[in-house]
């Protein structure tokens, strides 16, 4: 056994029977959180804007702090960039998290010294618990990859500035220097081909051990090293044993990896963003992933369905019940105030409190009133490429709006590995499925007001091409599940398969 399979056994065990100590005193921990913070918060100009000093309880907290997007925080934000201290947090950042929003733009989020320890320390705790419960350590040993964004950081008003992905890079420990690819200097590299014809000429002939990204992202590597070694992923790195994933939801895309790699390896599921690290996978006898409730994020869970009236139902931890798809909206030590994240989430237990990420608050259907959200879209599918054993490489999805009545459709845009044929009886397994999911769209397609769903086959590569067109492509970015409007698809009508 190697030295650092070695020394990180006992450490393991340690950090495992923490987490399991705090799997049970997670309502009490939200509360210490919130009262540290709204003590600290006073201090600030937001927290004198609202009033912190008078807050003695989450009642009183929800009257003075309505919940907010990045919009509301914007005024603050350019403060802190314009080099004022005390803002939403105590002094100035340590760095602010750059990341595009869907309505905001570019979005900076401040990552301060209080909650930087949230970001390093969490996707640790995953790898440790996974190695205390499994006994693998070897990994360790062996050369680790993440296909992330650039460590490369500007300065924004004297803050260094980058991708959430490229600051965690600055903190990999020293230890861990020497597993770590791709290298620095290939890190850097903006051009997702470019960079990523650089990380297989660094990685193709090593002994990886564990490679982790988003799963479209880790599709293409896998592919490109397919082409280039003729192996399949498994055969070409013997040693690999551990895949760690996170950004999007990864049953869609599990098959067609697991083909790409051609046998077992384990699968560590983690919930990062910009904003704070929130969940990750504590075990693999159990789905879902562990709430972080312990790592300076207060978290509130508003039902969906309350989400935008003028007096939305504002729960804590203590209150949140299995099956409900919330709204996640945090408060952090980063200076982040009743901040909806654009998340929504489902509880899978409370007894400890694991759950798993089902959609955005943003990226829905509904046309025609019927709200389909990501899960449903992704159960639909999973469904029924499970019983035809097809495998995907991404899908998205947009409303078809005719002016005939009962002419109008889902319109779905799927990249297949390989195209089924009879697209339409398949077209019709995944509608059965959404029916069984959303009574409202059940409803729309049996009163004719809307036509069954229709399935666009997306070229090979198609999606990839989508997103390099529009300057997105690599990185941590990701193909919206659900569209409300027609702009997506439009733009991959020029990517789809002609037979």
């Amino acid at each position: 056994m190697k030295i650092k399979s070695l020394l990180v056994k006992p450490f393991a065990t340690y950090t495992s029977k923490q987490i399991k100590k705090g799997m049970s005193t997670a309502v009490e921990d939200q509360q210490t959180i919130f009262n540290e913070l709204i003590k600290t918060g006073a201090k600030t100009e937001f927290g004198k804007d609202h009033d912190f000093s008078s807050i003695k309880n989450f009642a009183d907290f929800t009257q003075r702090v309505p919940l907010r997007d990045y919009e509301g925080f914007r005024t603050y934000i350019d403060k802190i960039k314009e080099g004022k201290h005390n803002i939403l947090w105590k002094g100035l950042p340590l760095y602010f998290a750059k990341t595009s929003g869907t309505t905001s733009g570019l979005k900076y989020i401040p990552i301060t010294k209080d909650s930087i320890d949230n970001h390093i320390n969490t996707a640790r705790n995953a790898l440790l618990c996974y190695m205390a419960e499994t006994g693998n350590t070897a990994f360790a040993n062996g050369k680790m990859i993440f296909l992330s964004g650039s460590p490369a950081l500007e300065r924004i008003g004297g803050i260094p500035t980058g991708r959430l992905s490229g600051i965690v890079n600055h903190h990999v420990p020293r230890y861990l220097r020497s597993n770590q690819l791709p290298s620095y200097e290939t890190n850097c590299i903006e051009d997702w081909e470019e960079k990523l014809g650089k990380i297989i000429e660094e990685t193709i002939n090593q002994n990886m051990t564990l490679i982790s990204g988003i799963p479209p992202w880790m599709q293409m590597y896998f592919d490109e090293l397919e082409n280039r070694s003729g192996k399949k992923i498994g055969e070409l790195f013997p040693q690999f044993s551990v895949m760690v994933q996170g950004g999007v939801n990864f049953a869609p895309y599990k098959a067609k990896l697991m083909e790409s790699i051609g046998r077992h390896v384990d699968i560590i599921e983690l919930y990062p963003a910009s904003e704070g690290f929130f969940a990750f996978q504590d075990t693999q006898k159990e789905p879902g992933m562990l709430l972080n409730s312990n790592s300076g994020i207060f978290y509130e869970f508003v039902p969906l369905e309350d989400l935008g009236k003028e007096n939305p139902k504002r729960l804590m931890l203590s209150e949140v019940k299995e099956g409900i798809n919330y709204a996640i909206i945090i408060s952090s030590n980063a200076g982040l105030w009743a901040y909806n994240i654009g998340d929504t989430v489902k509880f899978l237990s409370t007894k400890p409190y694991r759950l798993v990420v089902t959609g955005r608050t943003k990226h829905f259907i509904s046309a025609f009133g019927e709200h389909v959200i990501a899960e449903e879209v992704e159960e639909a599918l999973l469904g029924a490429i499970e019983k035809e054993n097809i495998a995907i490489r991404e899908f998205t999805v947009a409303p078809m709006v005719t002016a005939d009545k009962g002419k109008s459709f889902h319109q779905w845009f799927v990249e297949f590995e390989k195209v089924p044929n009879d697209i339409k009886a398949f077209a019709e397994k995944v509608d059965e499925n959404l029916c069984k999911k959303n009574v409202y769209y059940q409803d729309l397609i049996s009163g004719n007001i809307l036509q069954k769903l229709r399935i666009t086959p997306v070229r090979k590569n198609g999606f990839a091409d989508y997103m390099k067109s529009i300057g997105k492509l690599g990185g941590q970015n990701k193909v919206p599940r659900l569209s409300n409007d027609r702009k997506i698809a439009e733009d991959l009508e020029k990517f789809a398969f002609h037979s």
